[in-house]
């Protein structure tokens, strides 16, 4: 037997769905408005996985432009049935406020990463949809409902109703089969059809600190549901010293080898030496993960083996271990396509903004809005998977106005984030700025001490090092001699406990950018990107 170790998916991949067809195991996770959207991972030992895909990767499949921070993608739910991979996820519009307006469709593939479907619209009353293979051939489809109503809960309940794959659409009655426990906050259904026994999965409790995985079960499809006499399946509420906090958002798979685990969200906080263990709990720039516990039944009621807190490490399956190859740590640009592990804000970058072409061996951004923007961003970033790394680029910029920006970026959302950037100045000519915005307050902590790029430099090196509880950027002239900035940022301000107004569910990420507020579109070409753990 092998030892998982937890987080099996590091950095921002929260809401996992875990899907088996035949000896491979996949898991889609959420990507919010981050484009492509949805991040499916391939495993053949749930030890080793891989980002095999990044299925909604055409505007005429997701199209999130002018979404809010923390709208786009929500909870995908991935499954395979009559050799066809199934994908229902929601695009949630509006965040804040009485009314969740989100959107509810179906895309689905013969390959897990091969070209998915135009999305089939199902509904918009809720989000978290997930869709329910029956084994006599019936599909149904569980989504919460939202409740706008004053002074309602808003988490009305889970409905379920038919999908009929021929009309491509939802038929006949719709009824609420659950309204949750006492906890609240129930969402994120999965039907389960096991020895006899339907069983409803459901995170409750929100997805911060307090969250859990509850379950019911019935031997009725539409209930009524009897709550786990243990319930909940799964939580790390009572447990504030366990490292893996915020469990809940599950998913089960029984595996080929007769065997039972649950995948689940987890965020691990950073230390917090000297300072009071329950409130606030801490936080987590690393964003919402993925871990896997193991599972046993007892009188037909699973359990988490050892408990219902989650577990670091756990005995894996009987399978055979299947590591894949490691990845370069330092990307060139010399491909047709950028890594999937990269992602923009809310839409592709077409070739006004992005170009692999235009001088070969470079990423070329052409300047567009600036880091506030909900709409154009030309940004082109991959998330923080380490709480000790260092990442770098080379950039070549030419700007003649302090309207034009480019360099390295650290960010969380529109209102949270840093940034290191080659910028212009009337009397210094070209220098290094340094922006930061600080929950919608902007401050450049350099002052009038930029940097002045001296002429004869064309390309310049930046830096950034992340120490776990704080990071620092670097930069060079000539990619030998490095000077640090003194300057450190705190790196818990790029997490959903930081940011201010709440419900914010994404995670930090790095990247490469490059904003042009004249309008002229003055192109950024970067060398090279380097993602380096230093753990």
């Amino acid at each position: 037997m092998t030892t998982i170790q937890n987080p099996i998916l590091t950095g921002f991949n929260p809401d996992p769905s875990i899907c088996r067809a035949g000896d491979d195991y996949y898991i889609a996770v959420s990507t919010f408005e981050w484009f492509p959207g949805v991040g499916i991972y391939h495993s053949r030992d749930l030890k080793n996985w891989k980002l095999v895909s990044r299925p909604l990767n055409r505007l005429s499949q997701l199209n999130m432009i002018g979404n809010p921070d923390s709208g786009g993608v929500w909870a995908p739910a991935l499954s395979y049935s009559d050799g066809t991979f199934w994908l229902i996820f929601t695009d949630v519009k509006v965040v804040a406020g009485q009314w969740k307006d989100c959107h509810n469709y179906l895309v689905t593939c013969d390959t897990i990463d091969g070209d998915w479907s135009d999305p089939i619209h199902l509904n918009s009353s809720g989000f978290d949809p997930s869709l329910f293979h029956h084994e006599d051939g019936r599909k149904y489809f569980v989504n919460m409902v939202w409740d706008h109503r004053i002074p309602n809960h808003s988490f009305y309940g889970i409905v379920l109703q038919d999908y009929d794959p021929v009309k491509q659409k939802l038929v006949g009655k719709k009824d609420v089969i659950f309204k949750g426990t006492d906890i609240k906050l129930t969402e994120a259904p999965h039907l389960y059809f096991i020895n006899g026994y339907y069983y409803l999965l459901t995170a409750e409790g929100g997805t911060r600190f307090e969250h859990q995985a509850t379950i019911a079960r019935s031997k009725d499809l539409w209930g009524p549901y009897e709550v786990h006499p243990e319930n909940p399946l799964l939580t790390s509420y009572p447990y504030p010293k366990n490292k893996l906090q915020k469990a809940g958002h599950a998913s089960i798979v029984h595996t080929h080898t007769d065997e039972w685990f649950l995948v689940h969200l987890t965020g691990r906080p950073l230390p917090r030496n000297g300072q009071p263990l329950l409130a606030p709990r801490g936080y987590c720039p690393l964003g919402r993960e993925t871990a896997i516990q193991r599972l046993e039944w007892k009188n037909d009621w699973p359990y988490l083996v050892g408990g219902n807190e989650p577990s670091l490490r756990i005995e894996g399956p009987a399978m055979t271990e299947y590591p894949f190859e490691q990845e370069d740590q330092t990307d060139h640009f010399d491909k047709d396509t950028l890594p999937m592990n990269y992602q923009t804000l809310r839409i592709p970058l077409d070739q006004k903004c992005l170009s692999l072409q235009d001088r070969p061996g470079h990423l070329r951004l052409y300047g567009k809005e600036s880091l506030t923007s909900k709409f154009t961003q030309a940004f082109v970033a991959r998330r923080w998977q380490h709480f000790h790394f260092k990442a770098e680029t080379k950039v070549h910029f030419q700007p003649e106005t302090f309207q034009q920006a480019a360099g390295l970026v650290n960010y969380y959302n529109t209102e949270n984030w840093t940034a290191l950037q080659v910028t212009y100045h009337e009397e210094k000519g070209r220098v290094l700025a340094l922006t930061a915005c600080d929950n919608f307050s902007f401050s450049q902590p350099l002052g009038n001490q930029e940097i002045p790029i001296p002429n004869e430099v064309e390309d310049v090196y930046l830096r950034v090092t992340v120490e776990t509880e704080t990071y620092a950027y670097s930069y060079s002239f000539d990619g030998v001699h490095w000077t640090k900035l003194d300057i450190l940022f705190d790196s818990y301000k790029l997490s959903d406990d930081y940011v201010r107004g709440g419900g914010f569910f994404t995670g930090a990420f790095v990247g490469m950018q490059c904003q042009d507020t004249s309008g002229e579109s003055l192109p950024a070409d970067f060398d090279y990107f380097t993602y380096e753990p230093l753990d």
